[in-house]
């Protein structure tokens, strides 16, 4: 955030004797733009009556005429006969440089102290990591127990649970209870099945209190085609429970199940 104005402080402050007044009015302006790509690349916004302090300063340093220019080639910071001119000028322009310097540098340090306030607290950081692991575990096991037949993966549903199939299709929508989704949609699809769906997971994922899950499930229909699936689940998890999900897959496949296959009475 502040190598940007470190250079341009460090180029100024170098040795301000040898400069052209000219050419330090063109730097001290290079400090000011430092400054400002400084704040705009730290997304600090709480300085601006610091940066504000800092362009009247600028403001005051101003352009010599030409005249003085073509003077001033021979003049400024250079021995001449007229050494008490030269030396007050000097003394006056060293001044001015080290006011500068010195406000660009408390400058930049708020503004480090303000972007090391906004760093992330570790301790938070290490606490989400710890949620979305356990939350993996939990969803991790809940298939393990489905694809080796010991557990029903829906108990991992909040009773209140909103469930919801994308896409189009007869049973494309939200479900706003475990029980409906049972009832609505899991029986009646379990019902045209003569095995039970089997999954297996190509990978699990974790970003703050939502699992996703990408799955293929395999069955054998009523009527003995085979039914494939491909499909991925967000999960929003809290205490333990799936309380939102968002279920895609292959509408076209799951639907000519649905009509092609009569359920079990």
């Amino acid at each position: 955030m502040t190598k940007a104005l470190d250079g341009a402080i460090a180029v100024y402050a170098i040795n301000p004797p040898a400069y052209h007044v000219a050419d330090m009015f063109t730097v001290a302006k290079k400090i000011g733009a430092a400054y400002v790509e400084a704040i705009a690349q730290s997304g600090v916004h709480l300085m601006s009556a610091g940066l504000m302090g800092l362009l009247a300063v600028l403001t005051m340093t101003k352009t010599p005429t030409a005249k003085a220019d073509s003077q001033s080639d021979v003049t400024v910071f250079q021995p001449n006969n007229d050494a008490a001119t030269c030396s007050d000028r000097c003394l006056t322009q060293l001044s001015l440089d080290r006011s500068l310097v010195n406000c660009c540098k408390q400058q930049r340090f708020a503004i480090a102290d303000v972007a090391q306030v906004m760093q992330p607290n570790p301790a938070d950081v290490q606490d989400t990591q710890t949620l979305e692991e356990r939350n993996k575990e939990i969803v991790q096991q809940y298939f393990n127990d489905w694809r080796n037949r010991t557990g029903n993966f829906f108990n991992l549903l909040a009773p209140e649970a909103t469930w919801t199939i994308t896409g189009t299709g007869a049973m494309a929508g939200t479900y706003r209870s475990r029980q409906e989704l049972l009832d609505r949609v899991i029986n009646p699809t379990s019902a045209r099945l003569s095995t039970p769906i089997v999954p297996t997971m190509r990978g699990i994922w974790a970003d703050g209190d939502i699992v996703i899950v990408l799955w293929d499930g395999e069955a054998t229909a009523r009527d003995g085609k085979p039914y494939r699936n491909t499909y991925t689940w967000y999960l929003q998890m809290q205490n333990g429970k799936a309380i939102k999900a968002i279920a895609f897959l292959d509408m076209q496949e799951f639907t000519d199940l649905l009509t092609r296959v009569s359920p079990r009475n």
